[in-house]
């Protein structure tokens, strides 16, 4: 069979390609040669920057980067037929930029290309390239896309009332708006943490000591010009002491925090099928769209649950991706390699998610008199507003009398309240404040803030 959507293996590139497209110039082979190429000929040309070697004049820089910037599928069909020989695809690389030198007459200063270099060099500057510009590019905009719509949510929700759940019993009344920013603020305090994760990489030869480097120019100052190139030029950060591979522990505390991003969306995920299940939210539904095969009524939470079904298989391999990955025999084994071809693929994972919960977020609709219903039918809730006063009032035993009230009691009403406060030795001023409360007033304090 040919590779389509229809006979893909995974679902990453089959069912859901076109949702994932946005991904594949980053995470597929086609997009790792790119990125090697792009390191390869950043360091040729700092290389002569350098003065490690004089670049012919009729080879402008604008030439060497065209062989990244313009990369295509045609290139790329090229360096496999390469490593189908050389069964090493950075050395497939390497003959690939050669070969391009050698098409711009400048086949004198080919052999400057990979200069020094282990393959781990490239690998270990492309692959934190490419996954640093796919998160800032395409996943850290869907996620920042989602905290926008549950922010917008919460402002539009912040005086709405309703009966909060602890242990699935009701308790004290919260407002709608403030349970939607407890997600944005989870969401945004693992953002600014993660944005305190360096990019990390390895540069610097065989085993980490410019090895060959040194002993071709031992007056060159190595350390300086890798720094200065994986920092300035590729906008990474240089480990300063490596082995052949770059040490991933940056990178494992990435994966870890973006499982705890999943998490907390995990979280939301089921919160919001629990409010649809208990029919606060109703949700849009469309023309001609199923909710069920066999019930015609249906109309399923399907979003929420698919997202939080990506978001347990990302999380399945970040877990594995952050446990192996810092794990490495002596200088250098090869398990991190196949390993790291994998880090496209909890990406896609989460974005998918994120793109069903959008999908979601867009269908709800708030049932604001179910809500308020949910609140009349729960009175029992004021009874720590109550007690509390009396406390205040230092009324003897408050806390016991409501609870032989209410503690485990059917059909507490705004009368049953009522007529308890009625029969109590208290001034008329706090009677009065105290019947004064209802479940939907019972919210706290304001927590949105202009300011």
């Amino acid at each position: 069979m040919n590779l389509t959507p229809l006979s893909a293996i995974s679902p990453i590139d089959g069912r859901y390609r076109k949702q994932l497209v946005d991904l594949a110039p980053y995470f597929s082979e086609f997009g790792l040669m790119r990125y090697r190429i792009r390191v390869e000929v950043e360091y040729f040309l700092a290389l002569a920057e350098a003065g490690i070697f004089r670049m012919p004049p009729a080879l402008k820089p604008g030439r060497l980067r065209a062989l990244y910037e313009h990369f295509t599928e045609d290139d790329a069909e090229s360096i496999k037929a390469t490593e189908r020989i050389t069964n090493h695809d950075v050395k497939a690389v390497e003959y690939y930029i050669k070969d391009r030198l050698q098409a711009l007459e400048a086949a004198e200063v080919s052999e400057w290309v990979h200069f020094g270099l282990t393959s781990q060099d490239v690998n270990n500057t492309a692959i934190p390239l490419l996954w640093k510009e796919a998160l800032e590019e395409v996943y850290l905009p869907a996620l920042l896309n989602i905290t926008a719509m549950l922010k917008k949510m919460a402002g539009a929700w912040e005086k709405v009332p309703m009966l909060a759940r602890t242990h699935g019993q009701p308790a004290s009344p919260t407002v709608l708006g403030k349970e939607m920013m407890v997600f944005v603020e989870r969401l945004e305090n693992q953002v600014s943490l993660f944005a305190h994760i360096p990019y990390a990489a390895k540069f610097g030869g065989a085993t980490g000591n410019f090895n060959a480097h040194h002993v071709a120019f031992p007056q060159k100052d190595w350390v300086s010009f890798a720094n200065k190139f994986v920092d300035e030029k590729l906008g990474l950060q240089r480990m300063q002491y490596t082995t052949q591979i770059e040490h991933y522990d940056h990178l494992a505390a990435q994966f870890d925090t973006l499982k705890r991003i999943n998490n907390i969306l995990v979280d939301f995920c089921r919160d919001a099928w629990t409010y649809i299940s208990q029919d606060y939210f109703k949700q849009k539904t469309r023309e001609n769209e199923v909710g069920s095969s066999a019930m015609p009524h249906k109309v399923n939470p399907i979003d929420f649950e698919n997202a939080e079904g990506n978001l347990g298989v990302a999380n399945a391999f970040f877990e594995h991706l952050s446990a192996k990955l810092p794990v490495s025999r002596l200088q250098r084994d090869l398990t991190d390699s196949t390993v790291l071809r994998n880090i496209g693929v909890p990406v896609a994972h989460s974005l998918l998610a994120l793109k069903s919960l959008e999908r979601g977020l867009g269908k709800l609709v708030l049932n604001e008199s179910r809500l308020a219903d949910d609140l009349e039918h729960n009175w029992a809730v004021v009874a720590e507003a109550i007690q509390t006063i009396l406390r205040r009032e230092n009324f003897p035993q408050p806390y016991e009398a409501l609870k032989a009230l209410t503690r485990g009691q059917q059909g507490i009403t705004r009368e049953t309240m009522h007529a308890f406060i009625e029969k109590l030795d208290v001034p008329v001023k706090v009677k009065e404040e105290l019947l004064a409360i209802t479940p939907q007033n019972y919210i706290g304090v304001p927590l949105f803030r202009k300011d």
